[in-house]
């Protein structure tokens, strides 16, 4: 399989996960030349002559724009169309974020500030040390587990014992959660990106609800509010266990009603799937964090990218922020409080496009 891709769930096997019967549609008020000029400077960086050329040679599969409770724009490209799959990436740990705010507002889970071991006990009989991280930590990267980062020598391939590679590929992923992931340092300590911080969230939501992550997140949000069904790929028939940091597969339509519901704080036309306070919490910046735990990209000034429970930021010069689902390959929503406005963005390529920092000039841009 080499490297993933977005095609891979095509290599596994999935759960499905039904949609709403009958669900709100938006409303339509297509402004395709307005929404194409924002990515002027991006093309003219790139060096194409248009925008259609740039969504071609960026391997840009859908671009959806809602603004104001319309849609401004939604167009597919590269043979994609609006009823194709679009693998999330590691978008998904953002919907593994909603689950754990749906499973507090449930009463399944007591608060995040419980240790993991209260969920996953057989991991203090391995390490004592287990019982000191929270589920806050692992929702922010700062849990203090040992992810190996090893690449193939004078390449930027995944070397094949990396963590990240040993995780996707593996066929008994909660095996490998109770028996192999180590401790490196104490909890709060540093940050590091993780998939095992977002697996353990995934196994506490298995362990908290006594259902699949699938059902769940069937339950509380596609069914209420998505458009079309959708796919969380497993790591064998055998085990059954969704890889949670980046196989959940949807319609791009419906990760723009993810962002959308987000945008609104968790109010979906007057229905309250997500409590407030959970999605206010997740997705604005912790300012008591240190700046300095964080790589030196992520900026020390007024204008920063930050992280939160699964979440990617950004803080403008001027005090507003806007937040993200990231996932590699140029999978994003991304939303803009203040300006009403959510973008998604599928692609399969990462040569002519960031997220981090075209987007956000993007964004910026937008009346």
């Amino acid at each position: 399989m080499n490297v993933a891709d977005v095609y891979d769930y095509r290599n596994f096997d999935n759960h499905i996960i039904q949609g709403a019967k009958k669900t709100n549609q938006f409303i339509s008020h297509p402004k395709e030349a307005y929404v194409e000029s924002k990515f002027d400077q991006l093309i003219t960086n790139t060096g194409f002559d248009s925008f259609e050329e740039w969504a071609i040679a960026s391997q840009t599969t859908a671009l959806i724009v809602i603004q104001r409770d319309t849609v401004i724009y939604e167009k597919y490209f590269n043979g994609f169309e609006r009823d194709a799959y679009f693998h999330s990436q590691s978008m998904a740990k953002s919907f593994i974020s909603f689950l754990i705010g749906a499973a507090l507002d449930d009463g399944l889970i007591n608060s995040i500030d419980d240790p993991m071991t209260d969920y996953i006990p057989e991991l203090l009989e391995r390490d004592p040390r287990f019982q000191k991280i929270s589920l806050k930590d692992l929702l922010e990267m700062r849990s203090g587990l040992k992810y190996n980062t090893d690449l193939i020598p004078f390449t930027n391939i995944h070397a094949p014992w990396h963590d990240e590679a040993v995780g996707y590929y593996h066929p008994n992923v909660r095996k490998l959660l109770l028996e192999k992931v180590n401790i490196s340092s104490g909890p709060g300590e540093d940050f590091q990106y993780s998939n095992y911080n977002t697996s353990y969230l995934g196994l506490i939501i298995e362990r908290s609800t006594n259902l699949s992550v699938s059902q769940y997140l069937e339950q509380k949000l596609w069914s209420k509010i998505m458009e079309y069904d959708a796919l969380f790929s497993i790591d064998s028939k055998s085990s059954s266990f969704e890889y949670m940091p980046s196989r959940l597969v949807a319609r791009a339509i419906d990760y723009a009603r993810f962002g959308q519901l987000m945008l609104k704080e968790g109010d979906w036309f007057g229905d309250q799937i997500i409590s407030q306070s959970w999605v206010i919490e997740s997705t604005r910046e912790n300012r008591s964090i240190p700046r300095d735990i964080y790589p030196r990209w992520f900026g020390r000034s007024d204008k920063r990218i930050y992280y939160t429970y699964q979440w990617w930021g950004h803080v403008n010069e001027d005090g507003t922020y806007h937040f993200y689902a990231n996932g590699n390959l140029g999978q994003n929503i991304y939303i803009i409080p203040h300006k009403e406005t959510v973008i998604v963005h599928c692609g399969n390529s990462l040569q002519y496009y960031s997220s981090d920092f075209d987007l956000w000039d993007v964004a910026l841009k937008l009346d």
